[in-house]
């Protein structure tokens, strides 16, 4: 069994900004395990909030070329997988590119391999950033007018109350989401839920900063709008905490270690009481799908990171109109595009990286 890698950049239609941080573009690492002829991929991005960088990621990778090439079948790699130790993101990519392999190898999607529920077409939100009031009055329109249904707004400044205003009189019927990532106090919280109730919210979350589950408790016990704890539930350990204290719990592969972990935090979560949302980092097709496959589990789809790349490097889960789809194949369903742009293409510059050859 090999292991190769390829690092690429993906761009921003826009710059992205949230209460904590501006974006433009993020770095991209392509992980691909071959076996028996089958190739499976996975995606690996960037992301300063966890501190993990390009060389980072491909340090994780050159450590596990010789512990793949001693595997006999991406059964045994799944397996040998649950002594990981390293970053969750790297580990997410691999973990795909294993499920993807699997799933080729005995003819099944993703979902059918997991025996998980097949995602029927499943509304995903759009993300509208920390951007002016007219802008994101614009953005709305132009959502719902293609088909979007659910929609996040950001949220941590001065204009919380009139962005979400004008989001919702542009989008009367859409479910609204709303993202603080933890850009209130507790006081300020309560305070900004109680102003916005009137604008039908369908969950907030993270409000206050991570660390304080006790005073995420309280933030819900005064609103009655779905309280989702994001950055606070990266791990299955994290779940004893935020029972009875929360509504829900968003789970990213990028944060947890992939489709094995998640799923069990998924399992874990629902026994406690508590719902899903299923949310993304930015990232290309690739590195959305995995989550595409769990969709049947959750509450709150939140999948949208790679409608917000200007050049997708792959495709195969839809979202355009506001709705994810996926193709009845073996593994991850999605295949690369023929772009010559941000994507696969800039992966054969000099410089980067490939183990294993």
């Amino acid at each position: 069994m090999k292991l190769s890698w390829r690092s690429y950049r993906l761009v921003l239609r826009e710059p992205l900004r949230i209460s904590r941080s501006v974006m433009a573009h993020r770095e991209a690492v392509r992980l691909t395990v071959t076996h028996d002829g089958l190739t499976g991929h996975g995606e690996v991005v960037t992301s300063g909030y966890y501190g993990l960088d390009r060389a980072a990621i491909e340090r994780t990778c050159a450590g596990w070329t010789g512990r793949l090439a001693g595997c006999s079948d991406p059964a045994a790699l799944r397996d040998e997988l649950s002594t990981f130790d390293g970053p969750a993101g790297v580990l997410a990519a691999l973990d795909t590119a294993v499920h993807d392999l699997l799933g080729q190898a005995r003819g099944l999607p993703v979902h059918r391999l997991l025996q998980a529920p097949t995602p029927t077409p499943v509304a995903t939100a759009y993300t509208i950033g920390l951007v002016p009031v007219a802008d994101a009055a614009a953005t709305a329109r132009r959502l719902v007018a293609a088909g979007f249904a659910v929609l996040k707004v950001k949220a941590g400044d001065d204009a919380d109350v009139a962005r979400l205003a004008a989001v919702r009189a542009e989008a009367p019927t859409a479910r609204l989401l709303l993202d603080p990532n933890g850009g209130w106090s507790a006081e300020q919280a309560v305070r900004r839920l109680d102003a916005l109730t009137p604008y039908r919210i369908d969950a907030v979350e993270q409000p206050i900063p991570p660390g304080r589950p006790d005073l995420l408790a309280r933030v819900a016990a005064r609103t009655a709008i779905p309280v989702v704890a994001d950055e606070d539930a990266e791990s299955l350990a994290d779940l004893d905490r935020l029972t009875g204290a929360v509504a829900g719990v968003n789970v990213k592969l990028a944060k947890c270690g992939g489709i094995v972990a998640a799923t069990r935090i998924v399992d874990a979560a629902r026994e406690r009481g508590l719902d899903i949302m299923l949310g993304c980092l930015v990232a290309s097709t690739l590195g959305v799908a995995p989550a595409v496959h769990l969709a049947g589990l959750a509450r709150w789809v939140d999948l949208d990171g790679h409608l917000l790349i200007a050049d997708d490097p792959w495709t195969g889960i839809g979202g355009r109109d506001g709705v994810l789809r996926l193709a009845d194949t073996p593994g991850l369903g999605v295949t690369p595009t023929t772009t010559t742009g941000s994507g696969l293409a800039e992966a054969d510059r000099p410089g980067t990286a490939e183990a294993a050859r």
